[in-house]
């Protein structure tokens, strides 16, 4: 058996997902992808990786798989409180910030971009239920996602136990609960928090969102990586159009608005920075 995509049909699957993610799949994540492919060729009854690329390119079939192909190759690292001094600014800097600019006008709005299974958009709610209450309105946070597979356990809140680990041991007894199952080693978001946190299907590719304008702060980290520059821009210039004026964006470690033409932004901090 020969299990690989065809060179033509690689060409073609990485030119479709620039096309409609904007992630960039070289020749050097052709291994990656053949990997994530074999579990969905598995599941579809397909004999080898070449019967899959002519299956969806010359037999018809990419329309009704198109979703599972961009579930397949989409990465979804995630972590509560990865990069935790971004928590850290926002409980100690921009929240504060924020209170005192807005003066207690609705609630207080937070977007992860890039919510993959939920874990920033859940830690997002650990710190302001901390820092805001959980008073009616107090604060909400969307979550988006380009995978509908990963907004699905999103939504579901239900993770392995050792996702705990990061997050600070209070935190953990207010917003985790533990399977009644020790044997299962399963833990899940309690249902107040969830109640504060919406997922929805966004792709930053798209020229317009379905997302409020007045988000008070919007993390939008390790994605942008793996975008082309032009695409960088026009993504960040959306984004911050839905970013209120104080507001705060909050990119990855590895990730910067230089060389971007975003006049309204203004660096706060390394990754941190505010519409003014």
């Amino acid at each position: 058996m020969h299990d690989q995509l065809q060179e033509r049909h690689f060409v073609k699957l990485a030119r479709l997902v620039e096309d409609h993610t904007g992630i960039r799949l070289p020749p050097t994540k052709r291994t990656m992808v053949e990997g994530r492919l074999r579990k969905r060729i598995r599941a579809l009854g397909v004999p080898s990786l070449s019967d899959y690329g002519r299956v969806i390119f010359e037999g018809g079939r990419l329309a009704d798989e198109f979703t599972h192909l961009v579930d397949c190759v989409t990465t979804n690292k995630t972590d509560f409180f990865r990069e935790p001094e971004h928590f850290a600014f926002l409980r100690d800097k921009a929240i504060p910030l924020l209170r005192e600019f807005r003066q207690g006008h609705g609630p207080m709005k937070f977007w992860s971009a890039a919510a993959s299974i939920g874990a920033e958009a859940y830690t997002i709610a650990m710190v302001a239920a901390e820092t805001v209450g959980f008073e009616r309105n107090a604060f909400c946070v969307l979550g988006t996602d380009i995978s509908t597979d990963v907004i699905g356990q999103a939504r579901r809140a239900i993770y392995p136990l050792a996702f705990a680990e990061p997050i600070p041991q209070p935190m953990q007894q207010r917003y985790i609960m533990r399977a009644v199952d020790a044997g299962r080693q399963e833990m899940r978001i309690v249902p107040e928090l969830r109640r504060m946190v919406h997922f929805q299907h966004l792709n930053l590719m798209d020229e317009s969102y379905p997302a409020d304008r007045d988000f008070d702060v919007i993390f939008c980290r390790n994605i942008l990586i793996y975008f082309s520059k032009p695409t960088q821009d026009r993504v960040l210039r959306r984004l911050c159009s839905h970013l209120r004026k104080g507001g705060f964006l909050i990119l990855g470690h590895s990730e910067s608005l230089a060389g971007s033409d975003q006049p309204s932004m203004r660096p706060i901090a390394p990754t941190i920075f505010r519409r003014v």
